[in-house]
């Protein structure tokens, strides 16, 4: 049975899916408000929808073939119309923290080469300030403990190496993920910057000035759009 959480992920999803139109290349994203759009992008595809698909992950590209769906090597691709995908935390000027499903280096890369970014959550992922959800960062492995020091006397409370089932997470490009407990910040655009500064980061789960259009699934059953200045 799906529960409330998943119900408001699900309204969202299918939602987002009326911005794709036949003969569309977007990029598709990663994580579980992602998932029910995927699902239903699948019916569609079976109906008779033309799409093809940049994923951001392993994980959404292997989702995507069991739907038939074409997949596309980014390197082949000029740009994208759009691409649809979860955040983990959305401030009123449209920033996000990304990287809770340890795709974000993908996921900021198949961004960046599209003309929208259209972002999908509940209305839980809306906060006043960012910081709260743990920023993951990536990292190489070596000498990862490194930058970890180098973020702690930024100022950072916490910093934890991600883990699963208990060893290190490793990324689908075989990296680390640091969870950096900021908090709350205050200038991401700032932190962002100084962040990539640090030898041996990858990349961070900033998402700064990258936003289109929100879509925001709420309990009551509503689903809105938040749109910057620049869609």
């Amino acid at each position: 049975m799906m529960s409330s959480s998943d119900e408001i992920k699900k309204r969202a999803g299918i939602y987002a899916a009326d911005f794709v139109e036949s003969g569309m290349t977007i990029g598709l994203g990663t994580g579980s408000t992602v998932f029910f759009l995927i699902e239903e992008l699948g019916k569609r595809v079976a109906q008779g929808l033309q799409l093809t698909i940049v994923p951001t992950s392993n994980k959404t590209e292997a989702m995507a073939r069991q739907l038939n769906m074409s997949i596309a090597d980014l390197n082949h691709v000029d740009k994208l119309v759009l691409t649809i995908d979860g955040a983990d935390e959305v401030d009123p000027q449209m920033q996000l923290i990304k990287g809770g499903g340890g795709a974000l280096l993908q996921e900021k890369i198949v961004a960046a080469a599209s003309e929208q970014l259209i972002i999908i959550v509940d209305e839980s992922k809306i906060v006043e300030h960012l910081g709260k959800f743990p920023l993951p960062v990536e990292v190489i492995q070596f000498g990862y403990k490194q930058v970890e020091r180098k973020i702690l006397s930024m100022g950072c409370s916490k910093v934890e190496l991600r883990q699963k089932k208990n060893k290190p997470f490793i990324t689908d490009h075989k990296h680390y993920i640091l969870d950096c407990y900021f908090e709350k910040i205050n200038d991401a655009a700032s932190l962002n910057i100084v962040l990539h500064n640090i030898p041996g980061v990858v990349e961070t789960g900033l998402f700064v000035n990258m936003a289109t259009k929100i879509v925001v699934g709420y309990k009551d059953g509503r689903v809105e759009e938040i749109a910057s200045r620049k869609s």
